[in-house]
């Protein structure tokens, strides 16, 4: 069948293999084709990491059993198909939430590994493999290896991050998170600039455990950068009302609407996306405290429509990320002039700080400022995106891998110093290159 990302951009066949188990797995391993094999989840990877033109697919969604829960540690043994959105569902009315979630519910747990998602806390908790305590990892010679950051360390971080590359995540044991509530206690400050948003960030994100600007990347002059920044934690019990009291940790994740199929070519321009962020920009309030909001409006507003990604056309769209380190907010101030004057109109755009790094060869988060953009794919597209990359780079920067489509692969290695590390381990446990990928094959990973 035909594979995309969920950016709907350079579909690719490849033969699908649903997993319902580790035997599966081997099976699939032992009878695979020369084109080699890889591990899908549910495919929220923005480009062409979860394909394999003319090999196989492993459909993991099938493989997403809880195996164990330890109360007194918080800790769940889960195998790799089971999504975020599940664990939410089963663990929140219990006290505990996933330790990170990107901006979508909808993620596998071996997807998070593998592509060592980050969310609104990184600045204070990391990506989401720095609460993996161990996982059982199928390699290319039919093994089974259970590896963490304490057994086979090397392997893990090239796993951590790794997109798949080293094997197959058939379980994890991951740490989470307790919690009193399913509400969030939400800031809201409105800035009217790039420079002012970066001062209140820098002097105040570490008060807060979640933390994301909006922003709008449209306006320009003075009002360039300018957003709306929320922050927040869980909060406890004795600060919900009473109702809430009586039920604190009730949660219950849906889906409100579903996309229709079917969205003419250009429907977000320059135009319409201005029209939406002056209204938005408008609408937030400039200074709000201890908002109580649900953890599906705070995470993961978009979760509430269905196949949201077919807004944007036929033709699908880019999400560009990337990370400049503290010290080189210059370069974010020319990559948003350059963005800002380029006509190419991003609906989403997220602005968030990064903590300390982690010892990931493919990890995307250093300490720096990182910034998201959903961009409709168009003429003149690749030039503008071109040049950011050359910008990122400059400033000691890098893109992300689960989000990123065609940065080229000289710049790519420039950005990620450990990349020939991680190319050692994978020819230690896969000398043969089994486990490959588009992305893999692009980037000669």
């Amino acid at each position: 069948m035909s594979l995309t990302g969920w950016g709907r951009t350079a579909p690719t066949p490849a033969t699908l293999v649903p997993v319902r188990d580790p035997a599966d797995a081997a099976a699939a391993l032992a009878a695979r084709t020369p084109r080699g094999l890889l591990a899908r989840g549910l495919a929220r990877s923005y480009n062409d990491a979860a394909q394999n033109a003319g090999g196989q697919v492993l459909d993991m969604t099938t493989a997403d059993r809880v195996l164990d829960v330890d109360l007194p540690a918080a800790e769940i043994e889960v195998e790799a198909g089971i999504s975020l959105d599940r664990l939410m569902n089963l663990f929140v009315p219990m006290g505990w939430f996933v330790p990170v979630t990107p901006g979508t519910r909808y993620v596998t747990v071996g997807g998070a590994i593998a592509a060592d998602i980050h969310g609104k806390n990184h600045h204070v908790a990391g990506t989401f493999s720095q609460h993996v305590a161990w996982l059982d990892l199928l390699t290319a010679d039919g093994e089974v290896r259970r590896i963490g950051p304490d057994q086979d360390p090397d392997l893990f971080w090239a796993t951590a991050g790794g997109m798949g590359l080293t094997g197959v995540i058939l379980r994890a044991r991951v740490r989470m998170k307790p919690i009193e509530s399913s509400r969030i206690v939400v800031d809201t400050d409105r800035t009217p600039d790039l420079d002012s948003l970066m001062t209140l960030l820098t002097e105040t994100d570490h008060l807060y455990d979640y933390s994301v600007a909006w922003i709008d990347c449209v306006a320009r002059g003075a009002r360039m950068g300018r957003s709306v920044l929320t922050r927040g934690r869980f909060a406890r019990r004795e600060e919900l009302t009473p109702k809430q009291q009586a039920d604190p940790l009730r949660y219950s994740g849906q889906v409100r609407l579903s996309a229709p199929g079917v969205f003419p070519p250009g429907l977000l321009n320059p135009a319409t996306v201005a029209a939406f962020n002056e209204v938005w920009y408008r609408k937030s309030p400039r200074r709000k405290r201890d908002q109580l909001q649900t953890i599906g409006a705070f995470f993961h507003p978009l979760d509430g429509v269905g196949d949201w990604n077919r807004v944007y056309g036929p033709r699908g769209f880019v999400q560009y990320q990337f990370v400049v380190p503290f010290g080189q907010e210059d370069a974010m101030r020319r990559a948003m002039e350059r963005i800002s004057r380029s006509g190419h109109a991003s609906f989403l755009a997220v602005l968030k700080r990064f903590g300390e790094g982690n010892p990931g060869m493919l990890s995307f988060p250093v300490p720096g400022w990182t910034l998201a953009l959903d961009i409709p794919v168009v003429g003149g597209l690749a030039a503008l995106l071109d040049e950011l990359d050359e910008l990122v780079v400059a400033a000691g920067g890098r893109v992300y891998l689960a989000k990123d489509p065609r940065v080229r692969p000289d710049l790519f290695e420039q950005m990620y110093p450990r990349l020939e590390s991680f190319r050692d381990v994978r020819r230690r446990v896969d000398p043969e290159g089994v486990f490959t990928s588009d992305l893999a094959r692009r980037l000669t990973l």
